[in-house]
């Protein structure tokens, strides 16, 4: 069953990686790339203080930086323990695909850039929805763009890519309500 969930899935790597182009390269690096990203967080973090203040936004940051920390380490963590080779490193594929990546690692399952970006967009999402209502649907197709980058770029399976973005919609809620629970605790002990 494993074997036939694998092959469907390198199946549906190449036709969406196939689906690229020349002019679109330039696009999808651009997306993956983790520094094109800073302006939306600049605005981000701009909300963020606006909607909470300095106290509750120092909290946030540190949240944050945790929890991209925690996506990180547990992709690695997989990666080495589940030790299935990226769709880049696979002999069999050199031929088939449009490898558009400037690197590519050894390991892939599963994707941290698509758990990291999910993090971020599930966790600032629930943070900022009662003030700005359709900011969380935006960063959700954000994080969508990110993950499909990495199968575009040729660095990852679209399986990859779900169990990335699933683990990081969990992590984003999970350290929502654990800053919501110590906010709440921090500002009634003021």
């Amino acid at each position: 069953m494993i074997e036939e969930l694998l092959k469907y899935d390198t199946e549906f790597f190449l036709f969406l990686n196939r689906l690229g182009n020349t002019t679109w390269d330039g696009f999808w690096l651009f997306v993956t790339e983790k520094w094109s990203s800073i302006p939306l967080y600049v605005l981000l973090l701009v909300l963020i203080y606006r909607q909470f203040g300095v106290k509750t936004t120092l909290l946030i940051l540190v949240a944050i930086a945790i929890m991209i920390t925690c996506t990180d380490q547990l992709g690695n963590f997989f990666k080495h323990g589940f030790k299935r080779p990226r769709p880049c490193q696979v002999e069999e594929l050199d031929d088939l695909i449009r490898y558009v990546a400037k690197r590519c690692g050894r390991y892939g399952y599963f994707s941290a850039h698509a758990a990291s970006s999910m993090a971020t967009a599930v966790f600032v999402g629930l943070l900022l929805k009662p003030k700005y209502y359709y900011l969380p649907f935006f960063l959700l197709a954000w994080a969508v763009l990110i993950g499909y980058s990495r199968i575009y770029l040729g660095v990852h399976y679209p399986l990859d890519v779900i169990t990335g973005m699933a683990i990081g919609s969990v992590l984003g809620w999970v350290f929502y309500k654990l800053v919501m629970r110590a906010n709440m605790k921090w500002l009634t002990a003021s």
